[in-house]
């Protein structure tokens, strides 16, 4: 494992959000802060409580989850799609790198980027709302869990796309819709049963339906299938990024 080729870009992808800080922290930040206001205080008003949780705690785990999931795909799409965009991406190939350890040094540094965005967002919420997580290791475990698997997404969409409007129709014609339908500011329960069904078919669902379980001990599906479903995902997605790398497809052409 050549750890001195994933720290080189790992530093260079670090280095570029520390040049564009307010576009790559406090951008997104400020954006959730007014949806605790809208949702949070507006909606939170008219509603009382979901499962004995008041809304305003209970949209926390999905608030978080939206800009999570969002930032991850974006950071890691865009960091792969600027060497492809400028040419330098043939100076990566002819490195003595292998295809993992080029992927883990674009993926850890938009997962370190989205992680510390997700627990600035954490930290933000305490300032309206009281929230008690009960299962703190999980809630990282998760917020890691999906920071990476995301970002492996990312690496994917930025090498499969070909000029900047496609680097930006699957986070915002897919991504945002799968979060927003996937139960991040409701309880899918509170649906009817045939929407219940239909949405247990959108992934989000269960990292949402996780995440939420680690801070009040509520579910919409079992801790094991949401596990199994993040991990499952993690894996095809390197797959796809392993045989990405083999054919050369969309990188060498």
């Amino acid at each position: 494992m050549n750890l001195t080729a994933i720290a080189a870009i790992y530093r260079f992808e670090m280095a570029r959000t520390f040049r564009t800080l307010l576009q790559s922290v406090v951008s997104p930040v400020l954006s959730t802060s007014l949806y605790f206001v809208v949702f949070g205080a507006a909606i939170g008003s008219r509603i009382d409580q979901v499962e004995g949780v008041s809304y305003g705690a209970f949209i926390v785990p999905g608030l978080i989850m939206l800009s999570v999931v969002t930032q991850s795909v974006t950071n890691a799409a865009f960091g792969i799609y600027f060497p492809k965009f400028i040419g330098t991406i043939y100076e990566l190939l002819s490195a003595p790198a292998s295809f993992l350890e080029i992927t883990a040094g674009y993926v850890l540094a938009a997962a370190t980027k989205s992680f510390a965005i997700g627990l600035i967002i954490l930290a933000t919420a305490f300032l309206f709302v009281d929230i008690t997580i009960q299962h703190p290791i999980w809630m990282l475990a998760f917020l890691v869990l999906t920071c990476l698997s995301f970002s492996l997404l990312g690496f994917i969409i930025g090498i499969w796309a070909q000029n900047f409007e496609q680097l930006q129709l699957v986070p915002l014609l897919i991504i945002t819709p799968l979060i927003f339908l996937g139960g991040s500011f409701y309880s899918v329960t509170m649906l009817p049963p045939v929407w219940q069904t239909i949405t247990l078919f959108n992934p989000v669902v269960y990292l949402v339906s996780g995440f939420r379980w680690s801070f009040f001990g509520l579910a919409d599906v079992a801790i094991g299938w949401s596990l199994l479903a993040i991990v499952a995902f993690t894996a095809i997605c390197i797959a796809i990024i392993g045989w990405i790398f083999r054919t050369g497809w969309r990188i060498r052409s």
